[in-house]
């Protein structure tokens, strides 16, 4: 059952994503090169921390609908594996 649950999560995360590399910095914008050559300019105060040139990232697609979804499922995922490892903790 806890695997069913978390192929779901898995599944609901990379339904609607894009990935790219970030390729250069303009101005105040990061350029994103996705999978199919086009180019996106994202905001670089909106970017992790981490970010440089050629790192990898993914942009993602969600409506308030589906992240809501999503956050239920990893929530019932990681409740169950909590639940899971300490009645195993408890010997039961």
């Amino acid at each position: 059952m806890q695997d069913q649950n978390h192929d779901e999560v898995a599944k609901s995360i990379n339904n609607y994503f894009l990935k790219g590399v970030i390729s250069n910095f303009e101005h105040k914008s990061a350029v994103i090169e996705i999978e199919d050559s086009q180019k996106i300019f994202w905001p670089i105060n909106n970017l992790p921390q981490e970010c440089e040139k050629g790192t990898p990232i993914r942009l993602v697609l969600k409506t308030s609908l589906n992240d809501e979804e999503e956050m239920e499922k990893i929530a019932k995922t990681v409740l169950n594996k909590i639940l899971k490892t300490d009645t195993k903790a408890n010997g039961k």
